[in-house]
């Protein structure tokens, strides 16, 4: 009796230890575009300090259910989420949340580079600017020195911090994004395609820089490579026509899916 009851607390402890190991979880999610419907009950956890690929056909829905986790679909008139989102247990979707905060501890990193017209200072001090998380200048020197470190770039505009943002290459644009991401000190940095208006080099830079974040960071990545996938991520989950399809981890996923479809579309075979 005792090493069944010994058996059943060491159980518990570990699904305690998993449970903490979830940075955000989506049950039951859907979304509606006006009468179209986009995502149809997509249960999906999140795990934290690891990336988590969302991999599936154009279309599919992988984008629509990132811009769930921080709410920007809110920014469409049209669009209505259903199911529940939270974000260490809390409910991203309550009334009470403000949505400022929630966009600061969830930062997003999209498609296209899209630095502010302002310096490159400017462009990471905005954040922890308006937010008023730096008490003098000297803080906030140090806040944007620390980011612009933390996303690869420190070296490379150390000396012309006063330039426009937008005068980099489009590979020191995107970690000019993430720099400007990671100033508000955010908990899950969300990724839209960040690698798909780069070219190889740039790509890999932005790679590298993605496995060193996860240190400190929870991703989630939206990604049409699936080599991408493959070497970013611990987590990949497969999205096809608006329903998820399976996830689990990358190795298996990419190895032995247990779904058809994600064996085709791994393998280029979909269609």
């Amino acid at each position: 009796m005792n090493m069944l009851t010994e058996a059943g607390v060491e159980q518990q402890i570990a699904d305690q230890a998993d449970i903490a190991a979830i940075k955000m979880r989506g049950k039951g999610v859907t979304v509606h575009y006006g009468d179209k419907q986009a995502l149809f009950g997509v249960d999906l956890d999140v795990p934290e300090k690891q990336v988590t690929a969302l991999i599936g056909p154009s279309g599919c829905g992988k984008s629509t259910f990132l811009r769930c986790l921080n709410r920007m679909n809110d920014t469409i008139a049209i669009c209505r989420v259903g199911g529940d989102i939270t974000l260490d247990g809390e409910d991203i979707y309550d009334p009470r949340i403000d949505v400022v905060e929630l966009r600061a501890r969830v930062g997003m990193v999209f498609q296209k580079p899209n630095p502010f017209p302002k310096s490159i200072y400017e462009n990471v001090a905005y954040g922890p600017r308006i937010h008023g998380l730096t008490r003098n200048k000297a803080e906030l020197d140090q806040v944007v020195e620390s980011s612009l470190r933390k996303a690869a770039l420190w070296d490379e505009v150390k000396d012309r911090l006063q330039e426009p943002g937008t005068g980099l290459s489009g590979g020191q644009q995107q970690r000019l994004c993430i720099a400007r991401a990671i100033a508000v000190s955010p908990e899950v940095i969300l990724m839209d395609e960040p690698c798909s208006a780069l070219d190889p080099i740039a790509t890999a830079k932005v790679e590298e820089l993605i496995d060193e974040l996860r240190q400190n960071y929870t991703i989630v990545i939206v990604t049409h490579s699936m080599q991408q996938a493959a070497r970013v991520s611990q987590r990949t989950a497969m999205f096809h026509l608006g329903y998820l399809v399976e996830e689990g981890a990358t190795d298996k996923m990419f190895t032995n899916p247990d779904d058809k479809r994600t064996q085709d579309y791994i393998t280029g075979r979909f269609g």
